[in-house]
């Protein structure tokens, strides 16, 4: 997210991620969705039903206090920030995620496609997935580089106990609730928190399987997995 809003860390200790640096231009994403506060592009989200949309915890808190929903709004339905529809949350809507770093937010319904929910258990270290966002291209003062199009980078699943993972991931990898990448092609810059990462496996184009929250700009990022709290988010969206 962009430093005009400092979040970072205040609801989870990990800082936000970024928009891509390195990676390329997005060319399909109908569910990717831009977070916008106060007029200002925050971070990124995916929607997850025609009503529900998907995207990290602190990127709903300044200073320690939650952002009121009416400073609130998601460019919707265009790989372009600056088009697509503009929707707002439904007051009162915002729900956390457990323990993890994410929230559910309801809107009016949109007409997207949205990113399909990932099976059970469904993310293994070694898998190659792809990580969306229109955050920073740069590693200096990310506010100047933000991206107008959604940019992708591919990277890989890594086993949580490797001491590159050790600000990503719990002690001893915890329960795998938080999974830790490795940057193949990009990494996730200001702005991208929040943003979906996606399955790569055939047919699976769709498929979020975790949250984008944390990058150390370089090679590494973290990212919550979505399959450890299906059951929440089923019974919060009521699919």
């Amino acid at each position: 997210m962009l430093p005009a809003l400092v979040a970072l860390g205040a609801v989870v200790p990990a800082p936000a991620a970024s928009a891509v640096i390195g990676g390329s231009v997005s060319s399909y994403a109908p569910w990717a969705v831009r977070m916008v506060v106060d007029e200002t592009p925050f971070c990124t989200a995916t929607a997850i039903s025609r009503e529900w949309i998907l995207s990290a915890s602190h990127c709903f808190f300044d200073a320690g206090q939650q952002i009121d929903d009416s400073r609130i709004s998601f460019r919707v339905g265009d790989l372009d920030q600056r088009k697509g529809t503009t929707v707002r949350p439904v007051p009162g809507s915002t729900h956390g995620v457990g323990i993890a770093d994410m929230m559910l937010i309801r809107v009016p319904p949109m007409d997207v496609k949205p990113a399909r929910l990932p099976a059970p258990d469904s993310v293994r270290p070694g898998q190659i997935v792809r990580q969306y966002g229109w955050g920073a291209t740069c590693q200096e003062d990310e506010t100047t580089c933000q991206s107008d199009v959604l940019k992708e980078a591919v990277q890989r699943v890594l086993p949580p106990g490797q001491a590159r993972c050790e600000r990503f991931t719990p002690p001893g990898g915890g329960d795998g609730r938080d999974l830790c990448l490795g940057r193949v092609t990009g990494i996730p810059g200001g702005g991208d928190s929040g943003g979906p990462i996606m399955a790569t496996g055939p047919g699976q184009r769709d498929t979020i399987v975790a949250v984008e929250n944390d990058s150390d700009r370089d090679r590494t990022a973290g990212a919550g997995n979505v399959s450890l709290v299906l059951d929440e988010i089923h019974q919060v969206i009521g699919a």
